[in-house]
């Protein structure tokens, strides 16, 4: 039966206090009665966006002139988004709080979580269902220019030039005399070849490693990291259209659907089915049994996540909301002949598995 909010304050402390899961067993203590709350589903939407940043080298202005290349000119940062993640959980409802009566004899069990929802009954080995892998944030690598190697590169002719046409000059006399330098390690007409082989690798690496912090210096250098940020929504008991989930800016990256500097991100959620009251042999819809033990029907919804006209997610999920409450007879887990056992989804309160233990 439902039951009012006070009676569940205490239930819901004992449990979030303790483990995530918790045992509860139907006694004469409790008066064979066992309180729980059924969950209203939300969806998280898990962005990942990339920020991107170039930067001009240092000679940009004679990449043309030494190098024939087309350098970075000013610098810019630029965000882009990579991909859409989305995943439902349950949280509490407070509209849907019961306590279920065993008969008095029996010793019925019921694992629930921490937010007090139903994982099992008469079961132990609850496993919960793996999720999709989420991206996870990555931090910017550092650029050739802010390694070692580029200070190694730097000639001391370079360091003594007192204007930047001159230096340029250097550094680009430098980038073809490693290329020749290179050239001739492979063919082996340097003056030192490498004693072995790996004294070759080494020597090749440290030519290209220079060679790049130099032509860095011309072309410029771009930067690549990810942030990744999760959106709640909370579906009504209505279809979900053009809701904005997020923004996104190409400035500052991934904002909150309020922020106008950004672009929006929409979700669209279309119910594809609406949890329906079970029916009997007659095509008649059930009655709750008396004492019933509450657990959802739950509909279902199309999801999807679009920016700038692009689709970044598509998929169809379980939802309390567009579903409906009915019951089990509590007398079916306390039949000492054959024990029952039901396995619950902690997103909607559904019943995921009923049977017989083996």
């Amino acid at each position: 039966m439902r039951i009012p909010t006070l009676l569940l304050v205490a239930s819901v402390a004992l449990t979030s206090a303790a483990q995530t899961t918790q045992k509860f067993t139907a006694t004469k203590a409790n008066e064979y009665g066992l309180v729980y709350t059924l969950p209203t589903t939300v969806i998280d939407v898990t962005l990942e966006a990339q920020k991107t940043v170039k930067t001009p080298g240092e000679f940009y202005n004679y990449a043309k002139k030494y190098l024939n290349i087309d350098p970075i000119t000013e610098p810019t940062t630029e965000w882009e988004l990579l991909s859409a993640t989305v995943t439902t959980r349950g949280v509490q409802d407070e509209h849907e709080r019961y306590l279920v009566q065993f008969k008095s004899g029996a010793t019925p069990f019921m694992l629930l979580d921490e937010q007090n929802f139903p994982l099992t009954i008469n079961y132990d080995g609850y496993e919960l269902a793996p999720g999709p892998e989420l991206p996870t944030s990555r931090k910017a690598e550092p650029t050739i220019l802010q390694l070692p190697i580029a200070s190694q590169a730097v000639t001391e002719e370079m360091l003594q030039a007192r204007s930047i046409s001159k230096k340029a000059e250097l550094a680009a006399n430098k980038i073809y005399e490693l290329r020749q330098s290179r050239n001739d390690l492979i063919t082996g007409n340097a003056d030192q070849m490498p004693a072995d082989g790996r004294a070759m690798q080494l020597a090749l690496e440290n030519i290209d490693q220079q060679e790049q912090a130099l032509t860095a210096m011309f072309i410029g250098t771009t930067q690549t990291s990810t942030a990744v940020e999760t959106f709640t929504v909370i579906p009504t008991n209505e279809e979900l259209a053009r809701t904005i989930v997020a923004r996104l800016s190409a400035t500052r990256g991934l904002l909150d659907s309020t922020d106008l500097a950004g672009d929006p991100i929409y979700l669209d959620m279309l119910i594809t089915n609406r949890g329906k009251m079970p029916v009997n042999e007659k095509g008649e819809e059930k009655k709750f049994p008396k004492g019933g033990l509450a657990y959802r029907v739950p509909g279902s919804a199309a999801l999807e996540i679009n920016y700038d006209g692009q689709l970044m997610f598509q998929g169809e999920f379980d939802v309390a909301q567009y579903g409906i409450v009915f019951g089990l007879d509590p007398g079916l887990f306390t039949d000492k002949r054959e024990v029952i056992y039901a396995i619950f989804d902690p997103a909607t309160g559904a019943i995921r598995e009923l049977g017989a233990m083996k």
